[in-house]
């Protein structure tokens, strides 16, 4: 099975748990990168209204074609109690190529069923998986035996 791991992390905690998977999956992952600049205060307020206004933005091109993954492993950070931007304008980009998907996110508040519902709207599959993660569990490396179970979760749901 050709799993693809692809995430947007603007802190660095959402890109710290894509590591941690991949590596235990033996996969490869890409990272979203935002052709706006979400650095500072500024870019923190401005993640935060584009997010509640579901606006897309520009994210520099993707190497992997998610078409190509038999699952395609996505991560988020939550912002304003929605999907990243530049999380929103990948799968809006690529919601027809996706065979299988799982999701996971890293958040402050505890919105995570609402971003996994619009993250299935968007690609029109429903997820095998789905892993929310606190910030102070990934701050404070607390969060390896969830990526574990996601993952255990991920495999046998993935047997074929």
């Amino acid at each position: 099975m050709k799993i693809l791991v692809v995430f947007y992390s603007r802190s660095g905690k959402t890109k710290k748990v894509a590591e941690a998977i991949s590596e235990i999956l033996k996969c490869d992952k890409e990272e979203i990168f935002d052709i706006k600049s979400r650095k500072g205060i500024a870019g923190f307020l401005s993640a935060g209204t584009d997010a509640n206004l579901r606006r897309l933005t520009a994210i520099k091109e993707m190497k992997n074609n998610p078409s190509l993954y038999d699952l395609v492993i996505i991560g988020t950070p939550i912002w304003s109690s929605n999907i990243s931007t530049p999380i929103r304008t990948y799968l809006s980009l690529h919601k027809e190529d996706f065979k299988e998907v799982a999701f996971f996110c890293t958040r402050l508040g505890s919105d995570a069923e609402k971003v996994f519902a619009d993250m299935k709207n968007l690609t029109q599959k429903p997820p095998i998986a789905l892993l929310e993660l606190t910030s102070r569990e990934v701050v404070r490396d607390q969060y390896m035996q969830k990526a574990k179970e996601f993952i255990k979760n991920l495999k046998e749901k993935t047997v074929k």
